[in-house]
C-alpha cells in the first residue's frame, strides 16, 4: 500500500477515534471533512469552494448539515439538562406516554414528507432521550436509574424514532419506494396512482403504531410495578 493511500485513510481514523473518545458526532464529522480536504491537498479556501459547490448542487442538504453544529453548541450549553429539568417538573409524566406522543408526531410528519423534523442527531439525542430519561426517573423509587435502565430508555427513544419514520414515510405519495413500485407496475401493464399504493401502507402503519405504543405503555406499567 502506497503512502498516498495511507494518507487517504486519515479521515477514517479521525472518525474512529472521535467515536471511540465519545465525541459529539457533528464535531467528529466536521473534523473528518476538514482532514479529508487537507489530505486531498485543498487549502481552506479551496475546501470551502468545494463544499459550497456541493451544497449548491444539493441545497436541501444545507439545512440538515448546518443544523448539526447548531445542535452541538446548544447541547454543549445545557439543552439536554434543560429538557430533562422541564420534564421532571411535570406531574404524572411517564416515559412511555411521552414516547407515544413523539411516535404520533414522528409518524404523522413523515407521512407528510417532513422526515427532517425528527432524527437521532437532531431530535432524539438532545431532546427526546433526555426527556424520556427524566420521566423515567420520576417513576423510580429513589429517583435514580441504573445504567442498564438508562440505556434501555435511550434505546426505546431511538427505536420510537425509527418506527415512526419507517412506517410513516411509506404513506408519503412522493416517497421513493412508492414511485419505484408505481414504475414497476406500470412496466407490467398495471396503472396505479401513488395514492392507491400509499393507502396499502396505512394498515401496516396503524398496526406499527399500536404495537410499538403498546410496548411503551407496557414498559411504563412494568416499571411502576417493580
Amino acid at each position: 500500500m502506497s503512502g498516498a493511500t495511507l494518507w487517504a485513510l486519515v479521515p477514517v481514523l479521525v472518525v474512529v477515534l472521535g467515536f471511540a473518545l465519545r465525541q459529539h458526532p457533528a464535531r467528529v464529522v466536521l473534523v473528518a471533512a476538514l482532514s479529508a480536504g487537507m489530505v486531498g491537498g485543498l487549502g481552506l479556501i479551496e475546501f470551502l469552494e468545494v463544499l459550497g459547490t456541493s451544497f449548491n448542487k444539493a441545497r436541501y442538504l444545507l439545512v440538515i448539515v448546518l443544523a448539526f453544529p447548531v445542535i452541538a453548541q446548544m447541547e454543549a450549553h445545557g439543552l439536554r439538562r434543560l429538557a430533562a429539568r422541564v420534564v421532571g417538573a411535570w406531574r404524572g409524566v411517564r416515559s412511555g406516554r411521552l414516547l407515544v406522543a413523539y411516535l404520533a408526531l414522528r409518524q404523522s410528519s413523515a407521512a407528510l414528507g417532513l422526515t427532517s423534523l425528527g432524527g437521532h442527531p437532531q431530535m432524539v439525542r438532545p431532546l427526546v432521550a433526555p426527556m424520556a430519561e427524566a420521566a423515567a426517573e420520576t417513576e423510580a423509587p429513589d429517583g435514580k436509574l441504573s445504567d442498564e435502565e438508562r440505556e434501555e430508555v435511550r434505546a426505546m427513544a431511538a427505536a420510537t424514532d425509527n418506527v415512526g419514520l419507517f412506517f410513516g414515510e411509506d404513506l408519503f405519495l412522493a416517497f421513493g419506494a412508492i414511485l419505484l413500485m408505481q414504475a414497476y407496475f406500470s412496466e407490467h401493464g398495471l396503472q396505479l396512482a401513488p395514492l392507491e399504493i400509499a393507502l396499502w401502507g396505512l394498515p401496516t402503519a396503524i398496526l406499527a403504531f399500536l404495537i410499538h405504543g403498546a410496548r411503551l405503555l407496557w414498559r411504563d406499567r412494568r416499571r411502576r410495578g417493580s
